[in-house]
């Protein structure tokens, strides 16, 4: 029996650990998993050593008040792993709490293959993790087609691209129809500290937009669990606008007029269904202190995908309601505007099908050849 133990920190690793374990039940059906994950991988059988919740913390101050708790659950998780002494470890997203379970790990278990499920942005800020993480971790399987590159340019461990779980709904983002009559997509993130930031910034871009545009129709997707921290947020906003459900939000992308979102995961689905965007992204004013780390041109993953700064984005001071309304009422108005992304969202869409439609199962493969040799 092949013995997995996996560790998700928030809820896109869990959705992205739930497709690698069933992944990995069709390929080994005898394949035991352990560790901690959210909903998802519960369903997928996973009896997650404490909620997910409890580490699911994003930003500098939210970490900071949460420091104890968190500490506890690093502790606890690193010593269940070494309890567990399982076949492989695989590390999902969250860097910040899952390798320094890896480091804590691989100096007790030193022969224990450990994983690392979704590559550190070591491409775009701290370069020097990705040379320092060969020392704990054996193999990067990256989502993006770009990372292999940068990890054999910093001297990393073996990077092999998977592909994008998104690689796997590609035809229900596949766009269709012109977009004249279609909504605005309205993304504030799928984070409480997101959510906090950028809606009263989201407000009154919309509140300048609705003198030119008085009908516009303004559609938000709720992320889960984030239906109550957003509808506080919308209280002030000149209008309401449409809630709609996740299940319902690649149809919305497909038929988006234009959107305004939160740079993050969701501008690649959006690059994906053809959805003309703009992008804005605020961090706390500590953060901000942080920005001559960053080593790209581009925060936006369409736009690193393309090679090609191709959709607009306004960062901190640059991210003001005025610039951000007169750049979407170009997009609004104008067809010959939206019709100048749709190349590079093209350019996207090759990359991340040319990967195959299976992610999961080429992950689950790797894995499963870790875990084998080590046995």
């Amino acid at each position: 029996m092949t013995r997995i133990f996996l560790i998700a920190g928030e809820a896109s690793g869990d959705a992205l650990g739930a497709a690698l374990m069933r992944a990995l039940s069709q390929a080994a059906p005898l394949a035991n998993f352990l560790g901690v994950g959210g909903a998802a991988m519960t369903e997928e059988g996973l009896n997650s050593l404490f909620p997910l919740e409890d580490i699911a913390v994003m930003g500098l101050l939210p970490v900071l008040e949460r420091l104890p708790t968190l500490l506890a659950r690093l502790a606890q998780t690193a010593q269940a792993v070494i309890d567990a002494a399982p076949d492989c470890l695989v590390l999902i997203d969250a860097p910040d709490f899952t390798h320094r379970v890896a480091k804590r790990v691989r100096r007790r278990l030193p022969h224990l293959p450990i994983i690392d499920y979704v590559s550190p942005t070591v491409w775009a800020w701290r370069p020097g993790r990705a040379h320092a993480m060969c020392r704990y971790i054996d193999c990067v399987m990256a989502l993006l087609p770009f990372e292999p590159a940068a990890y054999a340019r910093l001297n990393g461990p073996p990077c092999v691209y998977v592909g994008h779980p998104l690689a796997e709904h590609l035809d229900a983002l596949t766009p269709t129809g012109r977009r004249d009559a279609g909504p605005l997509l309205v993304l504030p993130g799928s984070r409480r500290a997101e959510i906090a930031r950028m809606t009263p910034l989201y407000g009154r871009t919309l509140a300048l937009l609705k003198n030119d545009f008085p009908d516009l129709d303004v559609v938000i997707p709720v992320a889960p669990n984030m239906a109550e921290p957003l509808e506080n947020a919308l209280k002030d906003w000149p209008l309401q606008p449409r809630l709609i459900k996740p299940a319902e939000k690649f149809a919305a992308f497909r038929a988006a007029r234009a959107a305004l979102v939160t740079s993050g995961a969701a501008t690649l689905e959006l690059a994906l269904a053809g959805a003309p965007m703009v992008v804005a992204y605020r961090v706390s004013p500590m953060e901000s202190l942080l920005r001559f780390l960053v080593k790209v041109d581009s925060i936006v993953l369409p736009n690193l995908i393309a090679g090609n700064n191709f959709i607009p984005e306004f960062l901190q001071e640059r991210a003001t309601p005025s610039i951000l309304a007169e750049t979407l009422a170009t997009l609004l108005q104008s067809q010959s505007a939206r019709d100048r992304q749709q190349a590079g969202f093209a350019q996207v869409r090759a990359r991340i099908a040319g990967a195959g439609a299976r992610p999961s199962a080429r992950a689950a493969e790797i894995v499963l050849d870790y875990a084998r040799r080590a046995g």
